[in-house]
């Protein structure tokens, strides 16, 4: 887009006329993770100050969607992917292929570009931690964050989220 604007501008800053064009000479990638591994990360990278897992979520829980820090807020909040139409959608735990998908729409060399991404091992490492965690949480908990990620379940096929169930 041709105007001139700082990197820190949001979207919301400009005209709805400013934003179609700017959303129709982009392309546009979405890079989506099942939120309960957002979660995890978050946790495990010391985003809070709780001593557990279960005390982690319930601050998150506690904080609510409005207040909720961008690492762990609802995607759809922080994306609108029903107003704007994304180009991609590339999901966690299948960025090799996708982004070499990408790369090569994009007339890019692929094998040059692409680091080499073990999808399977983080996967199956995901699937572990997830299993681990999600077992320290109480009942009321995991019916909260079902609740809480709710439009995210609904918009993305995370299919085998714990939170989906």
């Amino acid at each position: 887009y041709t105007q001139q604007h700082a990197a820190e501008t949001q979207l919301s800053e400009f005209n709805l006329t400013e934003i179609k064009a700017m959303l129709g000479s982009y392309t546009k990638v979405l890079f989506v993770r099942d939120p309960f591994h957002r979660l995890i990360s978050a946790f495990m990278q010391g985003m809070g100050s709780s001593p557990s897992f279960s005390s982690f979520v319930q601050d998150v829980l506690d904080s609510g969607r409005h207040n909720a820090s961008t690492t762990w807020k609802p995607l759809v909040s922080l994306c609108r992917p029903c107003l704007v139409q994304y180009d991609y959608v590339v999901m966690f735990g299948f960025l090799r292929q996708e982004l070499g998908h990408l790369l090569h729409r994009a007339g890019l060399h692929v094998d040059s570009l692409l680091p080499e991404f073990t999808d399977t091992q983080v996967g199956w490492t995901y699937s572990w931690l997830s299993e681990q965690m999600f077992s320290e949480l109480s009942l009321q908990q995991k019916k909260q964050l079902s609740h809480f990620y709710r439009w995210d379940l609904a918009a993305f096929p995370f299919s085998n989220s714990f939170l989906s169930d």
